[in-house]
């Protein structure tokens, strides 16, 4: 898709904010990712990731950003024998992953009404 949209657009000088509009319009209805405990989850094909085409897939940034990170490190940690598992029941970890998620839904939901704020305001003053 991004090279397809490199390709498409000349040189000009609106040719950058056309292709950041249709990169948004096409991201946006694409499925967010969500946080789940695998040991509540018994459907094994809601851990396949559709784009990577795996059947098994986790995903985590730096620890700092975000507590459903800090999990992850730590069950992985354990999982691998590094460290002493994580003293939360399974569905104590399913609990703190769906309150991750509304978070994060929330959050992007906030995102999204705030461009639109903008893109209004910029309209209107144009």
């Amino acid at each position: 898709l991004q090279k397809s949209l490199n390709e498409t657009f000349g040189a000009d000088k609106y040719s950058e904010a056309r292709k950041e509009v249709l990169t948004n319009m096409f991201s946006r209805p694409m499925q967010m990712a969500l946080y789940f405990c695998t040991g509540v989850l018994e459907d094994e094909t809601l851990f396949r990731h559709y784009a990577l085409n795996v059947p098994f897939y986790t995903h985590f940034t730096s620890p700092i950003r975000r507590y459903a990170d800090i999990i992850v490190h730590r069950l992985l940690s354990a999982s691998l024998g590094a460290s002493s598992p994580i003293k939360m029941e399974k569905e104590a970890i399913q609990k703190q992953a769906e309150h991750c998620n509304d978070r994060k839904m929330a959050s992007k939901r906030v995102q999204e009404l705030s461009a639109d704020l903008f893109f209004a305001v910029f309209v209107r003053v144009r």
